[in-house]
């Protein structure tokens, strides 16, 4: 391989036709004088225009699609070089990083000699271990494109916003599965709103044996073992879900914080005496049918109820997960929009209230299809207000424009699978971490099971992945007519 030019952050090489190279290699331009290295990424792999070739290639060609009888007669011996100069790869790679002394410099400036320098493939394992991605809490995701193990550190998504997106299956879930095993197994709390039913089986192996993990699996489905009695709920919890998931206007609320205030000091909360006391209310009309449509909405849903024995305690899973770490999977399978978007904003509001009052420390969420049941304008509140009250989330997603444009902007991780989808693809490139060229040219070209991933996990080093076999049930597969 030959340094061929240079552009900005773009270097081009010229490689021989024995020398196999693929988009998402690594290259280590070494200048042995400067006694400096480029770390290169190859991107995009095309074929060398040499003037000539073409004419050679239009030569060989039969003639008016009749083969001419005859013998070639080459008596210099130079088609086999002429074969090779027209075999010739050019290479297209993004400068990541400059090598001094074993210390990285995301710099691009420095300019290595075309003569002097030498470049060969860069082994993933030297290019983790240069960027010091390894820690003391490491999760193996699977298999880089040399086979070697690629290991990413739990610390590394700790704090952090994660999405995890790329065409229906293809992996996405998978992945999610295998990151929240390993938190758990590091005594992490993990809250997760399970959508299609897909993590219930977290703690079964695929032959149904229990896993090390069983016990530290709680599923909550709603109005089955998940219920909630008004006197367990703190004020402020539930006017958020009767203004964020309810919607009930600004005057409404304030009446029903009087009402709330009076029963409350009668001690008579429950749903009855709720029911009552709007019914009987002095205020206006429109006021009191706001009322009346949310509280029936709050009954229909089946979630509260007025028995103590029935009800679930939300902080007792949690303060489960806390002790030895674990995760709670909100199991909304059967649930309808309006329900969901009720459980989803009274678990935040638990959530809020726990970290607060320091009985947790921190939680990880994982949001599968969150533009199912979040508001659009709640997405900047979890990234943003509850990522300082310890709230560190991960969207999974299979439509990535459904995700707001400043949320990719403050992804710390990105996990992409394949998509060919242009407008998809614009999408997710808009993301901070992450270069438009390098999405588009690799993750197009993604096998299914195998991620692009990008971000703080790798030390802003894009890295190809094949995501390991996980040995847990599956659940949610879709239903199919013609299955064996």
């Amino acid at each position: 391989m030959k340094l061929y030019r240079k552009e900005g952050n773009i270097v081009q090489i010229l490689s021989s036709p024995n020398e196999t190279v693929e988009k998402g290699d690594y290259l280590l331009v070494e200048d042995g004088e400067a006694e400096k290295a480029l770390i290169v990424q190859v991107i995009d792999v095309q074929f060398a225009t040499i003037p000539g070739v073409l004419e050679e290639l239009l030569r060989s060609l039969p003639d008016g699609g009749e083969l001419i009888q005859g013998e070639d007669v080459d008596p210099l011996e130079i088609a086999p070089h002429i074969t090779y100069i027209q075999d010739a790869s050019l290479l297209v790679c993004k400068i990541r990083a400059t090598v001094e002394n074993e210390y990285l410099n995301p710099s691009s400036s420095w300019l290595p000699s075309r003569s002097q320098s030498t470049i060969k493939k860069l082994p993933i394992p030297t290019l983790l271990q240069l960027a010091k991605t390894n820690g003391n809490l490491p999760i193996n995701l699977g298999t880089a494109k040399d086979s070697s193990p690629f290991t990413i550190d739990a610390s590394s998504l700790d704090g952090r916003l994660n999405i995890i997106t790329g065409k229906k299956e293809t992996g996405k879930s998978h992945l999610s599965k295998l990151l929240m095993v390993n938190l758990v197994q590091y005594k992490a709390t993990v809250v997760v709103f399970d959508l299609n039913g897909e993590y219930l089986s977290l703690g079964m192996t695929t032959d149904g044996k229990r896993t090390i993990n069983y016990d530290k699996i709680h599923v909550l489905t709603p109005s089955q073992n998940f219920k909630v009695a008004l006197k367990q709920v703190n004020l402020h919890v539930l006017l958020g879900i009767l203004v964020h998931a309810l919607h009930l206007p600004g005057t409404s609320a304030r009446e029903f914080r009087r009402i709330w205030k009076e029963l409350r000091e009668k001690d008579q909360l429950t749903l009855h005496e709720l029911g009552e006391t709007i019914r009987n209310w002095n205020c206006n009309q429109h006021v009191r049918d706001a009322l009346f449509s949310r509280f029936h909405a709050l009954v229909n849903s089946s979630f509260f109820t007025d028995n103590i024995a029935e009800a679930t305690l939300l902080e007792e899973s949690l303060m489960k997960a806390k002790d030895q770490g674990g995760a709670v999977v909100i199991n909304l399978r059967n649930t309808s929009t309006i329900d969901r978007q009720i459980v989803v904003e009274y678990i935040l509001g638990k959530l809020v209230e726990s970290l607060t009052s320091w009985k947790l420390k921190a939680a990880f969420l994982f949001a599968e299809e969150a533009h199912l049941y979040l508001r659009e304008t709640y997405w900047d509140d979890i990234v943003t207000r509850m990522r300082h009250f310890g709230i560190f989330t991960t969207f999974i997603t299979n439509q990535p424009d459904t995700i707001r444009e400043n949320i990719y902007r403050q992804a710390d991780n990105i996990f992409l699978f394949n998509f060919t989808n242009e407008h998809d693809l614009d999408v997710v490139s808009r993301a901070a971490r992450v270069d438009a060229e390098t999405v588009r040219s690799i993750a197009r070209d993604l096998p299914p099971h195998h991620c692009l991933t990008l971000g703080k996990v790798v030390r802003d080093f894009p890295i190809v992945a094949r995501v390991k076999a996980l040995d847990i049930k599956t659940m949610g597969e879709t239903r199919l007519f013609f299955a064996g």
